[in-house]
């Protein structure tokens, strides 16, 4: 019982330390990032679907990796110096493993990304890269093993919970990049996920996972500030781009599915498959939703429109950053509700009443649109 304190103590500092590290490292990279790019004339290009104005570098991602890795190999690092490996957990040969694959399919990503920001890539190019990049987590040995009673299925195959995981990987780092339509929204999105898992892995006394969710999510913070806050006329505003959207959605691919192998938390009495998914529902569920309209409309289902949620309401009115907030709170609000309703409910009747609200939601964003639309006609043609 006397450890108890101590061990949260080192979990705290431990965290702290991955959090602040990151933190200084992509706040000294992106301003070089955007001297860089204004020297080089490197902008992301205005067209019809833009909503913002002026000169803005889209490289802001490429400061993440080198932030989060360094950060992370440097605590590592110290508990595994002999004055430290006392005080610090010892890393088991399997979290080892999964670090390892993991930060092979990152790097992949960060290439790709890095690659599609500067001269562009296919898309079909950047599929392929995904997958690869997914298989990379199932070499890791990280894969859904459990589904914890969803559709009344609990343990399965392996050969199952690699195809799972491969098509849960493609699907929330496209998730991720196409969620990332104004200003704050898809690191806004991931940063409330980063915070929710950070949490349940250090409650859990996972130290190692933790750090890794604490990194990314500074590294999204300072990120967050320029873009949100950023001034073109300062030369101080940036995207993400491909590079930061493809390595966080693969980064949360990676926590959540470590989380959805859980058998079990010592904290909190909720289903771990929904602890897992339930802070991606909103860029997901938003996805499947623009999808399955385009390919109802005979439209390709990857050619880019304005029909995504933060599209609908700009629509009605709302500020970017009132749209932002918006959705964020959704997020929020949608992940307390599940987690909760989670220790008394199936699992799948859950992801139906999530559907089924997000439809609702959606459907009357498009009914206030309409009548808000034949308003500014009748005040038009008066």
């Amino acid at each position: 019982m006397n450890n108890i304190p101590v061990t949260h103590l080192i979990m705290i500092i431990v965290n702290a330390a991955v959090f602040l590290i990151s933190l200084f490292i992509t706040g000294l990279i992106i301003p070089k990032i955007l001297l860089i790019a204004f020297r080089k004339n490197l902008f992301d290009e205005i067209n019809e679907r833009k909503i913002h104005q002026g000169r803005v570098p889209r490289l802001g991602g490429i400061a993440f990796v080198p932030a989060i890795i360094f950060s992370l190999a440097f605590v590592i690092g110290l508990s595994l110096l002999p004055q430290t490996a006392d005080f610090m957990p010892e890393m088991q040969h399997s979290q080892e493993r999964a670090l390892s694959f993991g930060i092979c399919g990152l790097m992949m990503l960060y290439l790709v990304g890095v690659a599609d920001d500067l001269i562009g890539v296919l898309y079909r190019a950047k599929f392929i890269a995904q997958i690869i990049v997914a298989c990379f987590l199932v070499l890791g040995g990280v894969w859904i093993n459990d589904l914890h009673g969803f559709c009344g299925v609990e343990h399965w195959p392996d050969l199952c919970g690699s195809m799972l995981t491969i098509l849960v990987c493609v699907f929330f780092v496209n998730a991720i990049n196409l969620i990332d339509g104004i200003d704050g929204l898809a690191s806004g999105l991931s940063s409330v996920a980063l915070i929710f898992y950070g949490i349940v892995f250090a409650m859990s006394g996972d130290i190692y996972n933790a750090m890794v969710a604490f990194a990314t999510l500074a590294a999204l913070l300072q990120f967050f500030y320029y873009n949100v806050f950023g001034s073109t006329k300062k030369r101080k505003k940036i995207f993400m781009g491909d590079t930061g959207a493809l390595c966080i959605g693969f980064i949360l691919t990676y926590l959540s599915v470590i989380i959805a192998r859980k058998q079990s938390f010592i904290f909190i009495d909720a289903n771990p498959i929904v602890c897992a998914f339930a802070p991606m529902l909103v860029p997901c569920l938003d996805v499947l939703r623009v999808f399955f309209n385009r390919i109802r409309n005979g439209v390709n289902p990857f050619r880019p429109d304005r029909t995504h949620i933060h599209h609908k309401m700009l629509n009605l009115g709302m500020s970017t950053p009132r749209a932002m907030v918006s959705i964020l709170l959704i997020s929020v609000i949608m992940v307390v509700i599940n987690v909760i309703l989670s220790c008394y409910l199936d699992p799948a009747l859950l992801l139906v009443l999530d559907i089924v609200a997000w439809l609702v939601y959606n459907y009357t964003l498009t009914v206030r649109i309409r009548r808000r639309k034949a308003r500014l006609e009748q005040s038009e043609n008066a």
